[in-house]
């Protein structure tokens, strides 16, 4: 259990009462990089919000970042989130402020409050990221790529022990998604943080492979083979 980020164990995944996936087993170890395919309807989703508290578990046990799924509250869910960090395909960046005032938002509303500590972790995050210049850019002053750049920056925040990535490359042209995937493994190997990536992107994963979960038939696949579609 000390090496395991994630761990799910004879887990049932419901969505508004009706059975998603059943019988789920998924161990994911710290530092790992773990890809989560699947056509879409198949439960990709409801496993990622699962996995962040935003859809209880009522069956089988569950662990992630060293919370216990089951026992989770409205009181305890912002715990677990501060563990995590989760990246979205439409980066959802607030558009009225420059990226620092973005991350800035992001501190205060998990309990930062010193200014100075603030700035120098938005610069600590920005430069991981290759954005040290970017801090006082709005994001419509950014490409794609930049945006979704801050928005892993924005997912660093609080130093997580897992990032939950979903579809991060889906709207990117192939080379910047290859830089993109590039600072994730870079992200996951040198910091050891777990990565769990949703992706319809087959060429991606045969470009940087890893591990592979898939959902299918109601039921989650461990270690598939990904071929060329």
């Amino acid at each position: 259990m000390s090496q395991s980020i994630i761990e799910l164990k004879n887990v049932n995944i419901y969505q508004s009462g009706n059975l998603i996936l059943s019988n789920v087993d998924i161990s994911v170890d710290k530092g790992e990089f773990v890809y989560l395919v699947g056509k879409t309807g198949t439960g990709k989703s409801s496993l990622l919000k699962t996995l962040y508290g935003d859809l209880e578990l009522k069956d089988g046990e569950g662990w992630v970042a060293g919370h216990n799924l089951r026992e989770l509250t409205w009181k305890s869910v912002p715990f677990l989130r501060r563990n995590l960090g989760v990246v979205f395909q439409e980066f959802q960046l607030l558009t009225d402020r420059n990226v620092n005032d973005n991350l800035k938002f992001v501190l205060k509303a998990t309990g930062w409050k010193d200014e100075k500590l603030m700035d120098e972790k938005i610069a600590d995050v920005l430069d991981k990221v290759g954005l040290k210049t970017k801090g006082f850019k709005m994001p419509f002053e950014l490409s794609g790529g930049e945006q979704q750049r801050v928005d892993i920056a924005r997912a660093l925040l609080n130093s997580p022990k897992l990032i939950l990535a979903d579809e991060p490359t889906g709207n990117l042209d192939p080379e910047t998604s290859d830089e993109i995937m590039q600072l994730l493994f870079h992200i996951s190997k040198d910091y050891n943080t777990s990565i769990v990536m949703a992706t319809h992107d087959y060429m991606v994963i045969n470009k940087f492979p890893a591990r592979t979960i898939k959902t299918e038939s109601g039921k989650v696949w461990d270690n598939v083979s990904i071929s060329m579609q």
